[in-house]
């Protein structure tokens, strides 16, 4: 009888064809191999899918502490039941003087629940801010806040928060984010933190700006992690080995209803007439009362905390000042704030060749309404470009992509190929900013043109230090601009960076303004800066700050903090233009009064020195001036808080005290599942794991069809 192939099969069912018997053990070895192949690429495939399921669900987990509607919920440690934060309202009062901003804060906070509560709240505050006094409101009784050691002052919060005492702890951050901590909050009472600080105004292009940052872009965190550390409550994010308190900058985010309603009211004295008063992104109401005084409040009395506050001014024509100084006297110090501006440069006779390096964020953060105005932006720079000009295109996530190898002529055809780059450009993935600016900065050959580094991004970054000290020590001759993008873009980072680069900062908050404030950037781009600024006066004891003076561009004053025992004099500055040189005088004793320049002087000074760091600043010595001069003009620093204590304890001891942390909002126009994305996979880790085991699950198919077409045998 004859057999036939298909009616084979091996003691496991599986066909096989029949062959002479000499070849069959070759066979049966192959067919071992193939089945164990498959099984083997079938366990790993089903490994690494539980692993990019695992850090999916990770993301989700925090991604659920962050969702509610309006409300934070967290999973109590002792129960495992969910229960809410407590509830905060901020009020802002500002009184504006010339270019000085005196603001006071209260941010109430209000337990619902009938725990006991802890609340911690993560904040902004403008990047310049001089944070100077804190107090606690419980009903008509008020503890005010005293200056410590940051250390110190957060262990008398511990001690007086186990013992039952409301007490309350304001600490830095960053210099321009804030923790609020509050203890012991009753069920069903409310506790009042009352913030004060002075800030210095932008004068820019003929403008006043008053901004006020009400939000922030959720920040990367690159490196890997090291464990939790004795941070904050339910923080999105662990520490680093790039970013060791990544869980204090790091706060959850509320999705669905916005929290945190926030009230402004602002008395504003320009000191002269004016010809615009506008408040480009918060609908507003203005009353007059002299000119240049104003009252300014929000038109809907409030609104959620999720983009920044920005109030502009423009005198009227003649009004525009040249100079100004303040004085104050403390003790037996004389202070001064001192503002010139120097006369408006010629253009360049002979244009100079340049090479301009566009750097664009495509992160996860700038997701949504960020990436199309930086898009805009980018865009309307290429238009910009000469014949003369040299330039690239690079844009970063979790990866860095340029659209030429090096830099290169600025052609129709080059730019047309970079205008169809940028126009595909969409947001996602992490912010690795470093390998960016080191592509940035990298030069390819000596070349006499002027490097110009545009740097479009919204800063939603935890290890800025290392990219000033980056900047700081590979800048050379190029110049670094930065552009902040979006509704709450990082300020600290933006200004610093564009310090280091010898450049300047633009904010663009919304779409609309594109046109406008590139062509003020394209202005200062394409003018020549008033250079080697030098001031001389006869004192003695005049000691400024900054002390090394920066470059000037098109429309930007000269800012100078001093201290001094003299009370009357003459100081004169000197600079250099394209064509000429300038000079100008300003006598001490005509200063006008004013309240709170020894601590903007101080804060001045606090910033070189921390600034001194990258520099290779030996960091005890620089920790020890700082805590010193923080001490002595009551600042909260980096290295001293402000801390509050109520003498009687409140909460009883068998009570159970809950530490909670108040959401923020995602800043306005950003698109969460961009952010969250970003967050909780920072990076293509996971999604590499996704596509790997995806092709190695379709490897192991293919050998089943394979199998099932040619049959084999073998028991493994």
């Amino acid at each position: 009888m004859k057999i036939k192939r298909s009616d084979v099969t091996d003691s496991q069912g599986w066909l096989f064809e029949a062959t002479p018997r000499s070849r069959r053990p070759l066979q049966r070895v192959a067919a071992c191999f193939v089945t164990l192949l498959h099984k083997l690429l079938i366990l790993a495939a089903f490994i690494l899918f539980m692993s990019y399921v695992q850090s999916v669900t990770a993301g989700e987990a925090i991604e659920m502490e962050q969702v509610g509607q309006g409300t934070l919920f967290y999973r109590a440690a002792h129960d495992g039941q969910y229960r809410t934060a407590p509830v905060l309202s901020t009020e802002v009062d500002m009184r504006v003087t010339g270019f000085v901003n005196r603001a006071h804060i209260v941010q109430t906070f209000t337990n619902d629940s009938s725990d006991w509560l802890e609340g911690v709240y993560v904040f902004p505050l403008p990047e310049n801010a001089a944070v100077d006094h804190m107090q606690m409101r419980i009903g008509e009784r008020v503890i005010k806040g005293k200056i410590k050691e940051r250390a110190e002052a957060k262990k008398i919060y511990q001690q007086a928060k186990a013992q039952g005492k409301r007490t309350s702890l304001l600490e830095q951050e960053r210099p321009n984010m804030f923790t609020t901590s509050v203890a012991n909050i009753g069920p069903g009472e409310q506790i009042k933190i009352e913030i004060e600080f002075q800030q210095t105004l932008r004068y820019d292009q003929g403008q006043f700006h008053l901004r006020f940052p009400l939000a922030i872009t959720p920040r990367y965190i690159p490196g890997s992690k090291t464990g939790r550390s004795a941070g904050h409550v339910n923080a999105s994010a662990l520490p680093t080995d790039q970013v060791a308190d990544a869980d204090r900058i790091t706060p959850i985010v509320a999705l669905g209803k916005k929290v945190n309603p926030v009230s402004l009211h602002i008395e504003l004295d320009a000191g002269f007439p004016l010809e615009t008063l506008t408040s480009p992104y918060h609908a507003t109401e203005h009353k007059a009362h002299g000119p240049g005084q104003y009252t300014i409040t929000l038109s809907s009395g409030s609104v959620p905390a999720d983009r920044d506050f920005e109030l502009t001014w423009k005198p009227e024509l003649g009004f525009a000042p040249r100079a100004a100084l303040f004085r104050e006297q403390v003790d037996n110090e004389n202070y001064y704030l001192l503002m010139m501006l120097p006369p408006s440069q010629e253009k360049k006779a002979h244009v100079l060749p340049r090479e301009v390096i566009y750097v664009i964020d495509t992160s996860g953060s700038m997701g949504g309404v960020s990436i199309r105005q930086a898009r805009k932006a980018l865009l309307l720079g290429l238009k910009r470009l000469r014949s003369t000009d040299y330039f690239n295109v690079i844009q970063f996530n979790s990866v860095t992509d340029k659209l030429f190898n090096q830099a290169s002529p600025a052609t129709a055809a080059n730019i047309a190929r970079a205008t169809n780059y940028v126009a595909g450009l969409n947001a996602g993935g992490g912010t690795e900013m470093m390998q960016a600016m080191r592509n940035a900065l990298q030069k390819h050959e000596d070349t006499p043109r002027l490097r110009q580094v545009i740097f479009l991004t919204d800063g939603a970054i935890g290890n800025e230090d290392a990219l000033f000290e980056y900047i700081r020590h590979h800048l050379g001759k190029d110049r670094l601009f930065t552009v902040g993008i979006g509704s709450a873009p990082n300020s600290h980072f933006m200004r610093k960076a564009a310090q280091f680069g010898k450049g300047t900062f633009t904010f663009i908050g919304d779409v609309n303004e594109v046109q406008q404030k590139m062509q003020q950037l394209f202005a200062k781009l394409d003018t020549p800066v008033m250079r080697d600024l030098r001031l001389t006066q006869h004192f003695g004891d005049f000691d400024t700050w900054p002390q090394v003076m920066p470059d000037l561009y098109a429309g930007e004053p000269l800012m100078l903090t001093a201290r001094t025992k003299a009370k009357s004099g003459e100081v004169q500055l000197f600079g250099k233009g394209q064509s000429n040189n300038w000079q100008a005088s300003l006598f001490l004793q005509q200063g006008k009064v004013g309240k709170g320049i020894g601590k903007l002087w101080a804060r001045s000074k606090i910033d070189a020195l921390l600034d001194s760091l990258h520099d290779g600043a030996d960091k005890q010595q620089v920790r020890n001036d700082v805590v010193k001069l923080a001490l002595g003009h009551h600042l909260v620093s980096r290295y001293t808080s402000l801390v509050a204590v109520d003498v009687t304890p409140v909460r009883p001891q068998h009570e159970v005290l809950k530490s909670k942390a108040v959401p923020t909002n995602l800043p306005h126009g950003q698109d969460a599942k961009k952010i969250f994305g970003m967050q909780a996979k920072t990076g293509t880790a996971q999604y590499l794991m996704f596509m790997i085991g995806s092709l190695l699950l379709m490897a192991g198919i293919l050998v089943v069809l394979l199998r099932q077409r040619r049959g084999a045998a073998c028991a493994v």
